[in-house]
């Protein structure tokens, strides 16, 4: 199983592939695609000009993504009762805030709170999880922002619960 949007950063173009000699599988899935429309002519040729992509493209994107990582999670670690752990894959981090309810938290962020004419949007992690009440102070980053606006992110989130917290 593999996807475009997440192999190349192509937020949004819902095309991929499923490899699989299981026939359940590939019934199930052909069931799936036919109760789906085709990803818009657009997305099928860019999803087919990435493929052609020289294998050492992926180099340099796993250094900066990479690196996007471990500026986030360092800055993350960095503030007072902020835990997250380092990420294994895709380009998401999990954190978990000193909050009571990171749902709350993320929508006064959108519509309270502002730091330099900017705010910030987190996803809440409880929608992530299986288990009811988990994630509950925890939420989602994607580290696909450039290192500079990372810091001011990171920035913003820091004041934010500064604020926050002293309400």
């Amino acid at each position: 199983l593999d996807t475009i949007s997440k192999r190349y950063s192509a937020c949004g173009a819902r095309i991929g592939a499923l490899v699989t000699k299981n026939q359940q599988v590939l019934d199930a899935a052909m069931k799936f695609a036919q109760a789906r429309l085709s990803p818009p002519s657009l997305a099928q040729i860019l999803g087919e000009a990435a493929c052609d992509l020289p294998a050492d493209y992926f180099d340099d994107v796993h250094a900066e993504y990479n690196a996007r990582r471990d500026l986030l999670v360092s800055r993350l670690q960095a503030m007072p009762g902020v835990k997250c752990p380092m990420p294994g894959g895709a380009f998401y981090a999990m954190a978990e805030l000193p909050v009571d309810d990171s749902e709350t938290f993320c929508q006064w962020l959108l519509e309270e709170f502002s730091y330099n004419g900017a705010t910030l949007m987190m996803a809440p992690a409880a929608g992530f999880y299986f288990t009811i009440g988990q994630g509950h102070r925890e939420v989602r980053l994607a580290y696909v922002l450039n290192k500079d606006d990372i810091n001011k992110a990171m920035d913003c989130l820091e004041a934010a619960l500064k604020a926050y917290n002293e309400q």
